[in-house]
């Protein structure tokens, strides 16, 4: 970053603010260009636009490299660590049947009445430390199997659960999405965990159990004649219910906790506190969730070490892309930032009547629309917006990452592999994604923001 700052000093006192918009406006176009027309991977897409935006608003080309490189080693040294350690355990979570165990658990208690908010709560609990497309391709085939079984129709099961994976993956870390606007941010991620699941709560009941009562009139699709149910390939052995929900939960109520002493106790120099701040870190709090899943899930499975090794191993690969796009992201924010387009665009709107809130969700709406990357329009709406937060609390810091999410789930459309996802394990067409899937992202994002609005009232 050093390298870029004299560059960057000189951009802001010679480039007049209209070309530091214009570059900002150019760079986001290209980036949207390459993605959606040109299928360029997103990873390559950010840094070319990254670099275009530095040359417009006046950096030169070695800066701007400098600039993105920057950008790109911080953000991974944040939050890859936080991805790496998500999928090892989202794979273990799958792998060993905990995952199973839930399901058959809480369908084995539903009532006919009760199934999609029983499925609505699967979603949310699968989707807390996993990835959407993870937690996807593993509840599909449950998601199928219980309307099957069940005789009801596939909206009503499959919508709720989809709203659980999306609110959590939009709006609650450790996704990476929320992990990296939380680092740009500076909010603090036990609290922004705390309001995210808040809000995420009315999110999941709007748009899963509710919508669905509509949404199985507008798409009468028949449930596809796929996948074998769980128990006719069941491992052996499983972890129990008990056992699996409590390793799930445990990174939560470790940085829950951390947050609830920083709120009671802010200055205290007490040894408990010193604990609680130590296992509620981020990176700690995940690790120990790997590591007591070896146990209660590798080895309530029955899995050896080489097992262990290979589920670990086979984990890493899928979010390789992952890592790259936020790394990216990262870098592209670093750019906005060294150049001062982030910080002309905060002078504008400082004292303006517009809510930041507001104005964040609207960001990373025109971000997801243009791209259909959730993860690239928080992470791009964050870089725009940094700026921002010099003179704001924890709590509106917080919002402010949740406005950002809410907005980078809004309009699934063709452009998202999302999208395409849902419509092909389902059998739809692309008339009958759009009245289910695109409706339920846009409910979930209005629902979020309103909640967002509603905190940033009392807080």
């Amino acid at each position: 970053m050093a390298a870029a700052g004299p560059a960057a000093d000189a951009a802001r006192a010679v480039v007049p603010g209209d070309q530091l918009v214009a570059a900002a406006l150019i760079g986001i176009v290209l980036i949207v260009v390459l993605i959606s027309w040109a299928k360029l991977h997103p990873f390559l897409s950010l840094a070319i636009g990254a670099l275009a935006t530095g040359a417009i608003a006046g950096l030169d080309v070695a800066t701007a490299s400098a600039s993105f490189a920057s950008g790109f080693g911080t953000t991974m040294g944040g939050v890859g660590i936080l991805i790496a350690l998500g999928a090892i355990y989202g794979k273990l979570l799958a792998d060993s049947g905990g995952a199973d165990r839930i399901v058959e658990t809480l369908v084995a208690r539903a009532t006919p009445r009760s199934l999609p908010w029983v499925m609505g709560l699967i979603g949310a609990i699968i989707g807390l430390p996993m990835f959407f497309e993870v937690g996807l391709v593993l509840l599909v085939p449950v998601i199928i199997l219980v309307a099957r079984r069940s005789g009801a129709p596939l909206m009503r099961i499959a919508l709720p659960t989809l709203a659980g994976l999306s609110a959590m993956h939009g709006l609650v870390p450790p996704h990476p999405g929320p992990l990296a606007a939380i680092g740009m941010l500076g909010a603090d991620l036990g609290l922004t965990l705390a309001l995210g699941v808040l809000v995420a709560i009315p999110a999941v009941v709007i748009a899963g159990p509710l919508f669905a009562r509509f949404a199985e009139r507008w798409v009468p699709a028949p449930v596809p004649l796929l996948f074998i149910a769980p128990g006719e390939a069941a491992l052996a052995r499983r972890p129990s219910f008990a056992a699996t929900l409590a390793s799930i939960l445990l990174p939560v109520v470790l940085m829950l906790a951390k947050a609830i002493a920083d709120i009671v106790a802010p200055d205290s120099g007490a040894a408990w506190k010193a604990v609680i701040d130590f296992l509620g870190l981020p990176m700690i709090a995940l690790g120990l969730a790997v590591v007591a899943g070896f146990f209660v899930l590798g080895r309530g499975a029955g899995f050896g070490r080489d097992k262990l090794q290979e589920v670990v191993g086979s984990s890493l690969g899928p979010v390789a892309g992952i890592l790259l796009i936020v790394g990216a992201g990262g870098g592209f924010k670093q750019v906005l930032v060294d150049t001062g387009i982030g910080g002309f665009i905060a002078a504008q709107v400082d004292g303006s009547s517009v809510s930041v809130l507001l104005l964040a969700w609207l960001i990373a709406v025109v971000i997801r629309i243009a791209t259909g990357s959730a993860t690239v329009a928080t992470i791009t709406a964050a870089g725009i917006l940094q700026p921002l937060v010099a003179g704001l609390d924890q709590a509106t810091a917080a919002l402010l990452v949740l406005a950002i999410g809410s907005g980078s789930v809004f309009l699934s459309h063709l452009n998202d592999a999302g999208f395409w996802l849902i419509k092909e394990y389902f059998g739809l067409d692309i008339g009958q994604t759009l009245k289910s899937w695109t409706v339920l992202e846009c409910l979930i994002s209005v629902v979020g923001l309103v909640g967002v609005l509603l905190l940033g009232l009392v807080l």
